[in-house]
């Protein structure tokens, strides 16, 4: 049995550590309220730019833009995106999970795979792959839209010189405070978007003119569209970050404050195991004067 110095000195680390993981549970839920109110006030924008986007799209077939050629696609750039910093739980985890898969499904049909890791933690993960064309470590913690604008720009080089015919983005989207799932998509090439048959036989659809040309609107929107996404996925990590890493300190307080509970349960036994010791042997001492 631990002596009652050894119990008392880890139930002081104990709750030194609880008042740390409490500290840090209430600094994430002030920054999460932050980066969720920007990802919320942006996730209409991104929405409207994507109907835009589909309905500038949907006649054009791409033929004229180079952001929109279709290939045979035999080299896939994965930008996966994740936080700085851990304390988060299993939230990096799980984005760095799915890059994996997606990485060993493409090279097993045979394509060759390069990365952008945006985030520390994607860049020490894939460090030792080979396979990082590009990175952006220290930047998810105070990035602005020409951090995604440089990172999409990057992108569209590295797909208009042709070292990738296609550019997927892994990233960690926001549900709640509680749920943060990986998501991808593909983010180049741009794809138009038919109308289908139900939407061309049902009701009357809105028919816009263009002023300048379709054509013209949509040379400056591919780009800026590109910086949308871009910049959207990593509001989405950031907000996913601070509510991850609140709901991990939330449970490491518990856990801490159950090990007190416990180590001072031992303290408790291990007292009275020394108390009723010396009572024994008082009585024992009582006895043989006898």
């Amino acid at each position: 049995m631990p002596s009652l110095k050894e119990v008392k000195t880890k139930i002081g680390g104990v709750k030194k550590t609880s008042q740390i993981t409490r500290a840090m549970n209430m600094v994430a839920a002030a920054k999460l309220r932050g980066a969720q109110a920007r990802m919320e006030d942006f996730r209409p924008y991104a929405e409207q730019f994507n109907a835009a986007m589909r309905n500038l799209s949907a006649g054009t077939g791409g033929a004229n833009f180079p952001l929109m050629e279709v290939r045979d696609v035999r080299t896939v750039e994965l930008m996966v995106i994740t936080s700085d910093r851990g304390l988060c739980g299993s939230f990096n985890t799980h984005i760095l999970r799915a890059a994996e898969k997606a990485v060993n499904r493409l090279e097993g049909e045979g394509k060759k795979v390069s990365l952008v890791c945006v985030g520390k933690k994607a860049r020490n993960h894939f460090r030792r792959s080979g396979k990082i064309r590009q990175s952006y470590p220290d930047i998810m913690g105070t990035f602005q839209m020409f951090n995604a604008r440089t990172i999409a720009q990057d992108a569209a080089a590295n797909f208009l010189s042709g070292d990738a015919d296609e550019v997927r983005v892994i990233y960690g989207r926001f549900h709640s405070v509680a749920v943060q799932r990986p998501e991808e998509f593909d983010l180049l090439p741009v794809k138009p978007v038919e109308s289908s048959a139900g939407e061309a036989g049902g009701g009357s659809q809105a028919v816009y003119i263009y002023e300048p040309s379709q054509e013209e609107i949509m040379e400056v929107l591919l780009p800026m569209y590109l910086n949308v996404m871009v910049y959207h996925a990593m509001l989405e990590v950031s907000a996913s970050e601070h509510a991850a890493r609140m709901t991990a300190m939330d449970n490491a307080t518990r856990a801490c404050n159950d090990m007190i509970e416990n180590l001072t349960l031992v303290y408790n036994k291990t007292r009275q195991a020394g108390i009723t010791g010396e009572l024994m042997d008082i009585v024992g001492g009582a006895e043989a004067l006898k």
